[in-house]
């Protein structure tokens, strides 16, 4: 199977938790596994940014970027997160390479657009070569990809765009040939009104849950992108699931645990 992990930047900030989300990985590619990894760093990002004396503004979730947020943004997930990151998986006995949008054309950005804001240097997933990751899983390799990547046709003295890592996660399952998408956060899941795990949801409950208040706050970006991401990939599993616990990777793909996401009733009906 061919997994797609996404990790938070809050997962990635403690040494503890960042070995054990390694050391998971490790145990998943012992299964047979392909893995691929994307990951966020918005909290790293932040406290650079302060650093540097940069406005902290967002829109819906998303961080307006000019041009000297933008350059932050690649220090940070290009650099010092993906950087950070490797090393853990390294030490993991993980195989891991880290690229960007860049590396081999894996993927560019096209401007995300929201009606009556200028996000700046905000992207989504344009075009995508799996060229090189193919060629380094077929070579037993693991390619963690941070989410930034240049504009389609840019100039090369443009700064990168910055991607949310959530929504690029659908996109790059798709081109990538994934079977399972896996968002690994700190929570067990979607929780109902009542505080249990939903252990599925189609598009139609997560808009109730949107419209009953029970959804709120950074659970709301998750939900779009997993959504979107089941509607991509309409054959893979696409989970939220949690990152804080230990095997987290093979336990998220096991029936039941965790919230899984189908487009509509009909397929998740199929499924069971």
């Amino acid at each position: 199977m061919r997994i797609l992990v996404k990790i938070g930047g809050a997962q990635l900030e403690q040494p503890g938790p960042r070995q054990q989300l390694c050391e998971a990985i490790a145990a998943a590619r012992q299964d047979g596994n392909e893995i691929v990894v994307v990951h966020g760093g918005g909290n790293q990002i932040r406290a650079l940014g302060k650093a540097l004396g940069l406005a902290d503004r967002y829109h819906d979730g998303l961080r307006v970027t000019d041009a000297r947020t933008a350059e932050a943004v690649l220090m940070v997930l290009g650099g010092s997160v993906n950087r950070t990151l490797v090393a853990a998986l390294q030490t993991a006995s993980v195989p891991a390479v880290g690229l960007t949008g860049a590396d081999g054309g894996t993927f560019s950005a096209r401007p995300l657009v929201r009606p009556g804001v200028d996000l700046g240097y905000v992207g989504q997933v344009d075009r995508v070569e799996p060229r090189l990751v193919h060629t380094l899983l077929a070579g037993g390799l693991v390619p963690v990809l941070a989410t930034v990547a240049p504009r389609t046709g840019a100039p090369d003295d443009e700064p990168f765009f910055n991607l949310n890592a959530d929504h690029a996660a659908g996109p790059l399952c798709r081109a990538l040939g994934c079977d399972a998408l896996l968002f690994l956060t700190d929570v067990a899941g979607v929780l109902g009104a009542d505080g249990r795990l939903l252990p599925l949801l189609t598009d139609a409950d997560c808009a109730r849950l949107v419209a009953d208040g029970v959804a709120t706050g950074g659970m709301l970006p998750k939900l779009e992108a997993a959504q979107l991401a089941a509607r991509e990939n309409p054959r893979a599993i696409v989970k939220i699931a949690p990152a804080g616990v230990a095997d987290c990777v093979r336990q998220a793909l096991r029936d039941g645990v965790a919230t899984r996401f189908f487009a509509n009733r009909s397929a998740a009906v199929h499924h069971g």
